[in-house]
């Protein structure tokens, strides 16, 4: 029963053979003239390299990370590596780029613009999204869009890379510098506001150092006016005062410390913005994403011919699982 089976599936496909064919045909074409009119996705591409201030030019220094850490082998170290992926991938960074505006496009905010670009080019079983007049909605919904289509990473050079892809030219050229532009300087406040907690710091500790030093002379002044007798041989004679001036020759040493410190978290303070380049810019030529018109047309005559032989046996393999059913049964 089955050799018979697989002979008459044999025959049937030798039958409709140029049917077969013809449908492999058909299908292929279908494929290549998608592929052909399908939307081209451009990827922009960019580097971000963060340079510190340090007048050292030798190689083991000519990377440092952005949060202040020395003697560097990479641009960002493995610390700070999830913090800046995890910061470009981030909501509040996201909206703030969605809230930006594009002079070369109407002026129109990015959210706005990758809106209006999605609803141009989805496909026809995805829904469209309506642009909110709300300014926090608008904000929130660029920014989804924007997650889709950006793609952080740190090479193996820790580099930071930014690749953002975009079926219009503008944009992703455009988004790309916006993103980089957010990132520089959410770490350009990062390093300058620790900077300058560490030097706020150390001038209220000198403030409060010269406020005990001014207390202990007071007491001492004090004690001396209180404690000062006169001997009938006119001699002066005080109530000793070790223990204050110990306290007191303590609390110098503090301050000199501590002015040394200000000194420091000063010159901290004045080199804490770091220089942020761009190795790679996002501008053309850009990579392109496109799928292959021949490598559709295969797959098309591929699947049309399986189609029409699955069709075209279908007749004869329920007979032959109808009768082996009926034989099961019987038995």
């Amino acid at each position: 029963m089955t050799n018979q089976f697989f002979k008459d599936i044999l025959l049937k496909i030798y039958h409709v053979r140029l049917l077969i064919f013809i449908t492999g045909i058909l299908f292929a074409m279908a494929m290549f003239f998608y592929a052909k009119t399908s939307t081209i996705v451009y990827t922009s591409r960019a580097t971000v390299f963060p340079l510190n201030s340090s007048s050292d030019n030798s190689p083991s220094n000519a990377i440092t990370s952005l949060l202040g850490l020395t003697d560097a082998t990479k641009s960002f170290s493995p610390e700070a590596s999830i913090n800046i992926i995890e910061l470009a991938k981030s909501r509040n960074t996201r909206e703030a780029v969605a809230m930006e505006r594009i002079p070369e496009m109407g002026n129109k905010t990015i959210a706005a613009l990758v809106i209006e670009n999605y609803n141009q080019n989805k496909s026809f079983f995805s829904a469209s999204v309506n642009t909110p007049q709300n300014p926090a909605a608008l904000a929130a919904a660029g920014a989804a869009l924007l997650e889709e289509d950006m793609t952080p990473k740190l090479n193996k050079n820790g580099i930071l890379e930014i690749a953002y892809n975009s079926t219009n030219l503008i944009l992703a050229e455009k988004v790309n510098y916006i993103f980089i532009d957010k990132i520089s300087n959410f770490y350009k406040e990062l390093r300058i506001k620790k900077a300058l907690l560490d030097y706020n710091f150390i001038v209220a500790k000198v403030d409060s150092l010269d406020k005990v030093i001014n207390a202990l002379d007071g007491k001492t002044i004090g004690i001396s006016n209180k404690t000062l007798f006169v001997a009938p041989e006119k001699l002066q004679y005080q109530m000793p005062k070790e223990n204050l001036s110990n306290e007191k020759n303590r609390i110098l040493q503090q301050r000199t410390a501590s002015t040394n410190n200000r000194e420091d978290a000063l010159w901290r303070l004045q080199k804490a913005t770091p220089v942020i380049e761009i190795l790679d810019k996002p501008v053309p030529p850009f990579d392109i994403i496109k799928p292959s018109a021949i490598l559709y047309a295969l797959m098309g005559l591929i699947g049309g011919m399986v189609l029409a032989i699955i069709v075209s046996i279908s007749s004869i393999s329920y007979r032959y699982v109808r009768n082996e059913c009926k034989n099961f049964m019987l038995s």
